[in-house]
Parts: structure tokens; C-alpha cells; sequence
């Protein structure tokens, strides 16, 4: 009864979160992990819930988390509440997810899992919107190889088909999804969000790929991402940060030196790479020749030093899969990119928006607040 329903989609329904209560799954063994309570694994100085629980909270009214020990901990932490399984015990996320259906007071529940650090902003959208359009009762996110049964949006009603399914003591959640008339969402943009810890070899690949939060900016060109960094890096630094920045240029050439001066005649001259330094700083000019295509952040970021940085700022490469803000002006008529484009997770604008959107909005004539948003999403928890 499965329906596949691909992304991007048109006309979204317009999502009320106040109708979805989210659900972080963390009541399972971890046996892989050693037993270790996954959800409370650190990773750079907090919990793998942690960054669950910043990117869930957002997008849904209310928040559960389902766990079978460590309930107080947790609590704590997502101040909210924590529901131990009551139709099995340490039975499989079903068993979660049935206790979550007989609690929750919604229509839709949205399920997660604790050990996924790199979750969408726009999971609850896609799903729901999926789900809406197929009239399915569940809808999963697919990764275009797969679909991710714990990554879900079930409707509230099935409860009574999921009691019934552990009855007969079934607990695979593959075999229950294949009885229900099943949409798949498109994630294969996007398909770090489906990055899981399950290993302690698993944890130390994620450790290493997130020891340096990355915040990219873009617009289209003219609406003042340039102006706006320029206020927000003054603010970072008062707070003792020290920022990385990677800026973009159309232009094909261009000298950080200047004709006349001993390194410029030297780089005419034919070196491939220059690095002039004094006491004060130090810079590396590259000649990459004109057949090379344009650098991407994976070849640029290795040149930084990242263990004397706490953040990495980036003016434009729209194109690459990262934590961005877009900076709209809407009365320069340009479009909007976040519809496009999952990895934006705010905007800043100096107007209303002309559509509307779950994303965070910020005001980007107050600087202040960008500042305030990036310490709250990305430095607490990254």
C-alpha cells in the first residue's frame, strides 16, 4: 500500500505545528554502542539529544522523548516530558512509538531518533506535506536509496492498528509500515540527516566532522550580505569568539597585493603559490589556472586553522550543503531560495516576508538578534 511522493513538491500545505507533537526515540539498548544510553553520548561538549531536541523543537507544538532509563536526565534537558515504554519494554521503537500515539494530544506525531546530529529544519514540512498530499496515514523520509522508518510522521488514528499489531507480538517496524497505506518522502538532498552514531567508531567520524560550526550567508547579489557581516563580526568578537571567514568571488582574478610590491612581481613572475608574512599576519595566494572549476568548501577549509577558531563564517556557495541564513530584501523582488534549499535554517530580512515560512525570521537591521540566533543554534549546541 506504499505511495511514493517526490520532492521538491508544489503548492505545500500550509503546516499548523501546533497540530504535531514531536517525538525523540531513545528508549533502545544501544548494544552497538556498548550499551551506552546513545542519546546521552557527547559529542563536542553536549549530547547527541542535545542537537535533536535544537532542531526538532522549532518545528513541532509540543515535544516528547521517549526513553527507558535516564528519564530525569532527560527531562532536564528537554524540559519536557519522558515517557518510558508501556506496551513492551525495551521491545523496539515501536513500543516507543505506541506508548508516544496513547499519550500524545495531537493529530500527527513526528518520530526521530536521539542519535541523528544532523537532522533537517524542514523534516516536519516535507513529511507532513507528503503525507497531506498522498492522504496517506504515514508518511517516512527516503533517501533515494531507502526509506527510514524512524524518521516518520504517523497519524494519531493508527494507534489502535499498532496495539493491535504487538498483540500478536510482531515488533518489526518494517512489516507494521507495509500494512499502512505508506507515502515516502524525498530527503535524498539531503542526505546527512539520516547520519547516525550507533558505534563508538561512528562517533569519532561525526566528533571530527562537526569540531567547527560552519554559518554560510547568501542572497542574490546586491542585497547586503557583505553590510551585514560587517555588523554581526564586530559583535561575535566582543563575545571572545574567534571567527573564520571563507567569502566567494565572481571574479575569475583577482590580487589581495597590489602592482609594484615585491610578492605581486613575484606571482607575475610564474610561482604557483606565494605566501608573504610579517609579524602581524600571513597570506597564501594560489594560482589555480583557468580550465581548474571553481574551489568548493571541502578543498578550502582544510587551509584554515581550525583548532584556533570557534566559528566559520561564509559569504555565498549557495550551492553547497550547509547551515546558511539567506538575506532577502523583498523589495529588490528577488525570490526567495529557501524553498529550494534545505540547508537554510533562517532568514533575515528588513521587511515581511512575502510567503510564509516556518523558519526562524530575523530582522536583519538588528544585528544583535542574527548573534543572539547563531549563539543559540549553532555555538550552544554544535
Amino acid at each position: 500500500m506504499a505511495l511514493t511522493l517526490k520532492a521538491p513538491m508544489l503548492e505545500n500545505p500550509l503546516i499548523d505545528k501546533t497540530n504535531i507533537t514531536g517525538v525523540i526515540l531513545a528508549g533502545g539498548r544501544a548494544t552497538r554502542m556498548g550499551g551506552r544510553d546513545k542519546g546521552l553520548v557527547a559529542l563536542n561538549d553536549k549530547y547527541l539529544v542535545e542537537y535533536v531536541i535544537a532542531t526538532l523543537r522549532p518545528q513541532v507544538g509540543k515535544l516528547i522523548i521517549s526513553a527507558n532509563r535516564n528519564l530525569e536526565q532527560y527531562a532536564q534537558l528537554g524540559s519536557c516530558p519522558v515517557l518510558a515504554d508501556t506496551f513492551g519494554h525495551y521491545d523496539g521503537p515501536l513500543a516507543g512509538m505506541a506508548t508516544a500515539l496513547d499519550k500524545a494530544q495531537t493529530d500527527y506525531i513526528l518520530f526521530v531518533p536521539c542519535d541523528s546530529p544532523l537532522l533537517s529544519p524542514q523534516l516536519a514540512e516535507r513529511l507532513y506535506s507528503c503525507l497531506i498530499q498522498t492522504n496517506a496515514n504515514v508518511s517516512v523520509a527516503d533517501d533515494g536509496k531507502r526509506m527510514h522508518p524512524v524518521f516518520s510522521l504517523f497519524k494519531r488514528s493508527l494507534l489502535a492498528d499498532l496495539l493491535a499489531f504487538l498483540e500478536t507480538g510482531e515488533r518489526s517496524i518494517h512489516r507494521f509500515l507495509a500494512k499502512q497505506k505508506l507515502a515516502r518522502a524525498d530527503f535524498s538532498d539531503v542526505p546527512d540527516t539520516f547520519l547516525n552514531i550507533n558505534t563508538p567508531e561512528q562517533h569519532a567520524a561525526i566528533t571530527e566532522m562537526t569540531q567547527i560550526p560552519i554559518l554560510g550567508f547568501i542572497a542574490y547579489s546586491g542585497t547586503g550580505k557583505t553590510t551585514l557581516l560587517l555588523k554581526i563580526i564586530p559583535l561575535l568578537k566582543t563575545k571572545g569568539l574567534r571567527i573564520g571567514m571563507i567569502k566567494h568571488t565572481h571574479h575569475k582574478k583577482f590580487d589581495i597585493d597590489h602592482p609594484g610590491k615585491d610578492s605581486y612581481r613575484l606571482r607575475q613572475a610564474g610561482a604557483d603559490q606565494m605566501l608573504v608574512a610579517s609579524r602581524k599576519r600571513w597570506a597564501l595566494m594560489v594560482e589555480m589556472g583557468d580550465e581548474l572549476e571553481e574551489p568548493d568548501l571541502e578543498q578550502l577549509l582544510p587551509h584554515l586553522e581550525q583548532d584556533k577558531l570557534d566559528l566559520i563564517l561564509v559569504e555565498g556557495f549557495k550551492h553547497e550543503r550547509f547551515p546558511k541564513i539567506e538575506v532577502h530584501r523583498p523589495s529588490l523582488n528577488h525570490p526567495l531560495l529557501f524553498p529550494s534549499d534545505p540547508s537554510i535554517i533562517a532568514i533575515a530580512s528588513d521587511a515581511p516576508l512575502p510567503e510564509p515560512t516556518d523558519l526562524p525570521v530575523l530582522d536583519m537591521n538588528q544585528p544583535e538578534q542574527i548573534v543572539a540566533f547563531i549563539e543559540e543554534r549553532l555555538l550552544k549546541i554544535l
